[in-house]
């Protein structure tokens, strides 16, 4: 606990929510071997209610600059399916990533 005290501008809260880094550029090189397999993994079903929830999440993402719409890479072409669970008033996302690292 007293690292997270220590630390506390390095979390989101309720006051303060998460949100890109400023005043920092960093670029992301990817160690692949080019051409890479295409991974493209269908969507999972999802219920009215939580694709709703799930396009709120992604909007809210992208106002804060987490996420960014991207253009398509020639190089590079990977989709992965998510989930979204739902309980009371709150939802979370949750990506299925075991394709990665297969």
């Amino acid at each position: 606990m007293e690292i997270l005290f220590q630390y506390k501008e390095a979390f989101a809260s309720d006051n303060e929510p998460l949100g890109a880094i400023k005043g920092h550029e960093m670029d992301i090189i990817l160690n692949v071997e080019i051409p890479y397999p295409p991974l493209l993994r269908p969507a999972y079903p999802t219920s009215p209610r939580a694709r709703e929830a799930l396009e709120a999440h992604i909007d809210e993402l992208m106002k804060l600059g987490v996420l960014r719409k991207g253009g398509h890479n020639e190089e590079i072409e990977v989709t992965n399916p998510i989930l979204i669970t739902c309980n009371n008033d709150k939802s979370r996302i949750i990506g299925d990533f075991r394709a990665l690292n297969t």
